[in-house]
C-alpha cells in the first residue's frame, strides 16, 4: 500500500498530525496498536497554545463543547482531606473559560494567548479527535494495527505494520513517516535513537473511580485539583462523576497488596459510594530523545519526551511538536519545502522538549517541598486544637508563598521560541524569556503575538492556513518578497493592517508569519535578497 504519510500512533498527537495533514490535502494512514482510544485518564488540561492550534484547525469550539463546561471553576485547592474534620489550607483561584475569554479581550496588549485553557480528560479528547478523522477523504485510521519497524532510502520509507488480533502484516510504502507512538516508540527504536534523562523519578499509585458523592468530593466547592501535603492529588475529570487520585509513595514496596478503594478513603478522609474503574502503579520519567528523527522519518510527542505531569507539559508539548511536523511534511510533499525544513523539526522542537523537562521538575519540587514540610512537622496539620490550627495556617502560608507556577507559566505555555532554528532569519539579540510571563515580540522564531483588531477580529484568524502571511503595517514595497515566493512556489499572502497599536506590538513594518503562527522574518524594508529569505525559510539552501 502506498500513502504519502504514515502516522504511527493514535493518541492526541498522532490524531492531531493526521487531522492537520488531511486538512492540507495530504493522504495519510494512521495506525494505532490499541483497539480503541485510551481508557486511561492520562491528562486533564489542554493549555491555551494547544487551543490556539485547534482553533487554527477549526475545531476548538467543537472540542470545548464536550469538555468540562466553560462556566466551571479551575481552582486548585490544598487541603488536609475531605473528611468531616478536613480543612482547606490554601486555594488558588482561577477564572472560568468564559471569564478568561473576557479578560483576554479586555487585555488586548499581546501578552495573552488567543484561547484560554480547557479542562478535558484524554479519555474524551481522543475519541473527539478521531471523530473528526472518521469521515475524511484523505485520512484512513486503523486501530488495532501496530507499527513494527521501518527502513528508508532517499525516496521512500518502507514500514511494516501488524494487525494485533491476527498477526497479519502489511508493508506500507510512504513518502514520510510520523512517529507519534509514545514513550516506547518503535519508530525511535527503528531509527536507533537513544532516550536520555532520568527514568522512574517517583513512585505513584493511580485510582480512577466513579462517584457522585458531591457532598464529600466537592466539600470545599468545585475545584479542578485537590492536593494534600501527604502527597495526594485528586483530579476532578468532569466535575460530576469521574475522578482520579494520584498518591506519591516512597517506594514501590509500599504499594504491594494495596486496596485501591481503601487508599481513596484513607487519602480523602471519608468513605462514600464509589466504583473503582482503574487502579495501577505508575512511574513518571524525565526523558528527551537525543534526536527527533532523520531523513524522511520524524517523531513528535512522547516518542521524543516524557515528563512528570506537573504542569501538564506532556501532551501540551506534544501537540505543538506534531503540528510543527505536519505543516513541514505538507510543504515538503507539495514541492516547496526542502530537506532542511524537515531537519528543523529537531532544531526547533528539541530545545523546547529539554526546557519543558526542567520546568516539570521545577513544578514537582514545589510539591515535594510541601510534603517535606509536612513530614518535618509530623503531620501537625491533621491534629486538633490551637497547635494544629497554627500548623495549618503556617502550611497554608507556605503553599501560597511557593505558589502554583505549574498552572500560571505563560512563558512555557505561549513562548515557544525557536532560537536554534535553521529556517528563520534570526537576529542576534534575543528578548528575555521568563517562565511565569510572556512578553510579546516578533523576534524571528517566536510565536507572533495575539491581538484583536479594531473590527473585533483576531489577527491569528487572518493568517493563511498554508505557507506564510506577510503582515504589512505601512506602505512598504514588498513586491520582491512576494515575487520570490511566487517563483519558488511558496504560498504567501499579504495582510495589510493600519492600526498603530498593533504595529507597536509587532515592532516592524513587515512581519512574515508562518502558518504555525511563528515569525520567520521581519524588517522595515526588504533589505536582504528576497530569494535568500524565501529559500532560507522554506529550507532550501542552494
Amino acid at each position: 500500500m502506498d500513502v504519502q504519510v504514515l502516522v504511527a500512533g493514535g493518541g492526541p498527537v498522532g490524531l492531531a498530525v493526521a487531522y492537520d495533514l488531511q486538512k492540507r490535502g495530504i493522504k495519510c494512514l494512521l495506525v494505532e496498536r490499541n483497539a480503541t482510544t485510551t481508557q486511561h485518564p492520562k491528562m486533564d488540561v489542554t493549555n491555551g497554545r494547544c487551543m490556539e492550534h485547534f482553533r487554527r484547525l477549526g475545531i476548538a469550539e467543537q472540542i470545548r463543547d464536550v469538555a468540562v463546561p466553560r462556566e466551571h471553576d479551575w481552582d486548585v485547592s490544598w487541603i488536609t482531606d475531605l473528611g468531616p474534620n478536613g480543612h482547606e489550607l490554601a486555594r488558588f483561584d482561577y477564572p472560568t473559560v468564559l471569564e478568561a475569554k473576557e479578560q483576554i479581550r479586555a487585555k488586548n496588549d499581546g501578552t495573552q494567548p488567543l484561547e484560554p485553557y480547557m479542562r478535558m480528560s484524554q479519555i474524551v479528547l481522543e475519541p473527539t479527535l478521531k471523530g473528526f478523522l472518521d469521515n475524511s477523504a484523505h485520512a484512513e485510521v486503523r486501530f488495532g494495527w501496530e507499527f513494527v519497524t521501518c527502513r528508508q532510502d532517499e525516496n521512500k520509507v518502507y514500514s511494516t505494520i501488524r494487525e494485533v488480533a491476527t498477526g497479519r502484516e502489511e508493508e506500507i510504502v510512504s513518502d514520510l513517516l510520523a512517529g507519534c507512538d509514545g514513550g516506547g516508540s518503535m519508530v525511535r527504536e527503528a531509527l536507533g535513537i537513544q532516550y536520555g534523562g532520568k527514568f522512574s523519578v517517583a513512585e505513584v499509585f493511580m485510582v480512577h473511580f466513579q462517584s457522585r458523592a458531591h457532598d464529600v468530593l466537592q466539600k470545599f466547592g468545585i475545584a479542578w485539583h485537590y492536593q494534600t501535603p501527604r502527597g495526594a492529588t485528586l483530579i476532578a475529570q468532569d466535575d460530576d462523576q469521574f475522578w482520579t487520585l494520584h498518591t506519591i509513595f516512597e517506594s514501590k514496596e509500599q504499594m504491594e497488596g494495596i486496596d485501591p478503594r481503601q487508599l481513596v478513603f484513607d487519602e480523602l478522609g471519608a468513605e462514600f459510594e464509589m466504583e473503582v474503574l482503574q487502579a495501577n502503579r505508575w512511574t513518571p520519567h524525565l526523558c528527551v530523545a537525543d534526536h527527533y528523527g532523520r531523513g524522511r522519518v520524524w517523531m513528535a510527542g512522547d516518542a521524543t519526551h516524557q515528563y512528570i505531569p506537573t504542569g501538564g507539559y506532556g501532551m501540551n508539548t506534544g501537540v505543538p511538536d506534531g503540528l510543527n511536523l505536519s505543516w513541514k511534511f505538507a510543504a515538503f510533499l507539495n514541492g516547496w519545502g526542502g530537506q532542511e525544513l524537515l531537519n528543523s523539526i529537531e532544531s526547533e522542537r528539541r530545545p523546547i522538549g529539554i526546557r519543558n523537562r526542567q520546568a516539570a521538575m521545577t513544578n514537582m519540587q514545589i510539591r515535594l517541598d510541601i510534603i517535606t514540610a509536612n513530614k518535618a512537622n509530623n503531620g501537625a496539620v491533621y491534629g486538633d486544637g490551637p497547635d494544629a490550627e497554627a500548623a495549618r495556617k503556617e502550611m497554608g502560608q507556605l503553599v501560597l508563598e511557593l505558589g502554583n507556577i505549574e498552572n500560571e507559566a505563560l512563558g512555557i505555555e505561549v513562548d515557544d521560541r525557536y532560537v536554534g532554528s535553521t529556517v528563520v532569519m534570526q537576529e542576534i539579540v534575543e528578548p528575555d524569556w521568563a517562565m511565569a510571563e510572556y512578553t510579546p515580540s516578533t523576534w524571528p522564531g517566536m510565536r507572533a503575538p495575539h491581538v484583536y483588531l479594531a473590527d473585533g477580529s483576531a489577527i491569528f484568524d487572518k493568517f493563511a492556513f498554508d505557507g506564510f502571511t506577510l503582515v504589512r503595517f505601512a506602505d512598504v514595497d514588498a513586491s520582491a518578497l512576494v515575487n520570490a515566493a511566487m517563483a519558488a512556489g511558496v504560498p504567501l499572502e499579504v495582510l495589510d493592517i493600519r492600526e498603530p497599536n498593533v504595529r507597536e506590538i509587532y515592532e516592524r513594518d513587515l512581519v512574515l508569519v508562518r502558518c504555525d503562527q511563528h515569525v520567520a522574518w521581519r524588517g522595515d524594508t526588504v533589505d536582504a535578497p528576497a530569494e535568500y529569505i524565501i529559500n532560507r525559510i522554506r529550507g532550501v539552501y542552494p
